[in-house]
């Protein structure tokens, strides 16, 4: 399980990363707490936050029962995926949004297969 609690440490730590950025950034972009619109390169920074946020939803409780019903070595793979498409979409998506797509895929991706192998091992323990 630890391999498992590592990724997802790692995915939380990029999130604080995201989140830091956001908020440090408003004074440089002229972007005034409550608002979350005025300058494209900080809307996009936040976009990138947010964007991830939804993502986190499925990638830590897919690691957790993929990690438990599937493999502990094999969720390093979409675990590892999943960290570096975040990273590759914030890169992307900041410096031209339209360039997202390689960035979005690998991390949907990745959470896909996470929630449909556990959803399969899980049903294969029950009926098995």
């Amino acid at each position: 399980m630890e391999y498992t609690l590592i990724i997802i440490c790692i995915a939380l730590a990029q999130y604080i990363f995201f989140i830091g950025r956001v908020g440090f950034n408003r004074a440089k972009y002229e972007v005034e707490a409550p608002k979350t619109i005025g300058n494209d390169t900080w809307e996009r920074m936040y976009r990138v936050q947010q964007n991830t946020l939804e993502q986190l939803i499925l990638f830590i409780p897919g690691m957790v029962v993929f990690g438990l019903y599937v493999s502990q070595t094999w969720v390093l793979l979409p675990g590892v995926l999943y960290v570096v498409g975040r990273q590759l979409y914030s890169h992307l998506y900041i410096k031209n949004p339209a360039s997202r797509g390689p960035g979005m895929i690998l991390s949907f991706f990745s959470n896909i297969a996470l929630v449909l192998g556990s959803l399969i091992a899980l049903i294969i323990k029950v009926i098995g």
